[in-house]
């Protein structure tokens, strides 16, 4: 790391979810979740988090895939509780008999404080995995990074030493170098039938300096021919070299043709007779048929015009049914609505019938008759006891009228009597 970049290069990723979901946003929380691993490693959080509540690291796919929802979701709030007491605000370690709508909204709300945009439902960070469960983690790690004055930089390139130019060699073109790595690979394949080629060269290569020192001394060979043609036959198939070919040249593919076309027309020679044979048997077979289907149709002309007018004649039978069926449709419905208001006229005849025959009202009607006699006893009883109590108090009322009345005649005069005489001739009347 030589130079220093803008800090939170890596993070930037993580800080706000892609505007743009393509075909790779699915991938995007794996991205996500290896970039947070790494900042929590620079974090030491493995020392200073997971040590003291006694948890195992995280993987490279933990908060991305659902294993355990509980397990993830006690994990995340731990490292949440983390990294925000690492960025400088104060917060209280979750346990896990704590409430999670409380524990998230706390986290959601310091996340806020830290200038970081919110846009989804806190009920997506309950399970404890997903990509904004990593994408919280990811903002509050970077905001730890930045606390602790972490800055990213661009990295360091090794230099490169100039490597020599290799001579690309033709595949077709057998040279000795290839050969002896061809024949070094087949030496590992199968040692026991093929010679050491390497042996054989060294072997070649010393005794070719001895020749070479001898060289004066050898002008002529002593060699008998038919003992050489022996040796050679002899060790001939133990010099077996085979050179691997390219599938892949031009020129095997033109043999390969080659090979194919010759294939192809010694096949066609055997099979052109038998080809040849069978489209003969087939013509003379469709010939055969056609002539006797002509034979048919002519026997069978007068069989097929009567079909026809046989066939005329359902057709025409086909649509007066159809136009018969129509009216009997038409008749039936007819006959259902008739049949409906001829049983809502029998229902209403039974009705009327049954409350003409049945004798229970005249029954209520005779206890009603009886009770208002009774009552009207009761009542005539009730008047002669008020009348006769009417009568004492009117009969009581006129004695002392009377006497009232006696009692002032000799001390009024004689036309104040009159008066008084005429007043009780109205009472008199009154009374009766």
């Amino acid at each position: 790391m030589a130079e220093e970049g803008a800090p939170g290069r890596r993070g930037e990723r993580g800080e706000e979810p892609p505007a743009e979901r393509g075909p790779g946003a699915a991938f995007h929380m794996f991205v996500l979740m290896e970039d947070l691993l790494d900042k929590l490693k620079l974090l030491s959080y493995e020392e200073e988090a997971l040590r003291h509540h006694n948890m195992r690291p995280l993987s490279r796919h933990y908060f991305a895939l659902p294993t355990n929802p509980g397990e993830q979701f006690f994990m995340f709030c731990t490292l949440a509780a983390w990294l925000i007491s690492k960025a400088g605000h104060p917060f209280e370690q979750p346990q896990e008999c704590d409430d999670p709508n409380a524990v998230i909204s706390n986290v959601l709300s310091e996340l806020r404080s830290f200038g970081r945009p919110v846009d989804f439902p806190p009920s997506k960070l309950k399970t404890g995995c997903g990509e904004q469960v990593c994408y919280v983690l990811d903002c509050l790690a970077e905001e730890a990074l930045k606390h602790t004055g972490f800055s990213w930089k661009r990295p360091a390139y090794p230099t490169e030493e100039p490597e020599e130019e290799e001579i690309t060699e033709d595949d077709a073109e057998l040279t000795l170098s290839r050969l002896e790595e061809d024949i070094a690979e087949e030496e590992s394949d199968n040692e026991e039938n093929y010679i050491d080629l390497n042996v054989l060269k060294a072997q070649t290569y010393r005794s070719n300096m001895n020749d070479t020192a001898k060289q004066e001394e050898i002008l002529q060979s002593t060699t008998d021919a038919a003992e050489w043609n022996l040796e050679v036959e002899r060790v001939l198939p133990q010099l077996k070299v085979t050179v691997r070919t390219d599938n892949k040249d031009w020129r095997i593919h033109v043999d390969q043709m080659h090979q194919h076309k010759d294939g192809i027309d010694s096949s066609l020679k055997e099979t052109r007779g038998y080809l040849d044979k069978l489209h003969n048997e087939i013509s003379r077979t469709l010939e055969k048929i056609n002539s006797r289907e002509k034979y048919i149709n002519n026997q069978l002309e007068h069989l097929v015009q009567e079909y026809r007018s046989a066939q005329a004649l359902l057709s025409e039978a086909k649509e007066k049914y159809q136009e018969g069926s129509g009216g009997v449709t038409e008749r039936i419905r007819v006959l259902s609505e008739i049949t409906e208001a001829l049983e809502k006229v029998k229902q209403e005849t039974e009705e009327k019938g049954s409350s003409m025959t049945d004798g229970a009202p005249l029954v209520k009607i005779k206890q009603a008759l009886t009770k208002l006699r009774q009552e009207t006893i009761q009542m005539d009883i009730q008047i002669g006891v008020m009348e006769h109590t009417l009568l004492q108090s009117k009969l009581k009322e006129k004695s002392n009228m009377t006497r009232d009345m006696h009692a002032t005649v000799f001390q009024k005069p004689h036309a104040e009597r009159k008066l008084l005489a005429k007043d009780l001739k109205e009472v008199f009347k009154f009374l009766i």
